[in-house]
């Protein structure tokens, strides 16, 4: 799924990487424990989060993510956009809860890669 479809399922708002809604999100997962994203995050994978931190951020720049979706409506910090900007990492926000986006993304075709999410 490219990440304009996850954007317009999720009527998400783009606040960093305009230019790479054609990447393609292998699959997707939800967590607010970063140390759940570490152990059960899947490389290629859009993540959903209401966490709204650089550590965030990094956590998931170490994982291997290729896109994160706010969700709750929460405005992410400063230092996670410029961490956004320095990874190449793309943000969007969503007013959707962490369970409705999933759901959403997963009614539209797109699952988590290892079966762990």
């Amino acid at each position: 799924m490219k990440l304009s479809e996850i954007k317009n399922s999720l009527n998400a708002q783009i606040l960093f990487g305009h230019d790479q809604m054609d990447m393609n999100i292998a699959g997707a997962g939800g967590a607010d424990l970063m140390e759940d994203v570490l152990s059960a995050v899947a490389k290629g994978s859009v993540l959903l989060t209401g966490l709204t931190t650089e550590q965030a951020l990094r956590t998931a720049t170490i994982a291997g993510v290729s896109a994160i979706v706010i969700v709750r409506g929460k405005k992410p910090d400063a230092k996670m956009l410029e961490a956004a900007v320095a990874s190449g990492i793309p943000i969007l926000r969503t007013r959707y809860s962490l369970f409705v986006a999933c759901g959403r993304l997963y009614m539209d075709g797109l699952r988590g890669l290892d079966g762990s999410w």
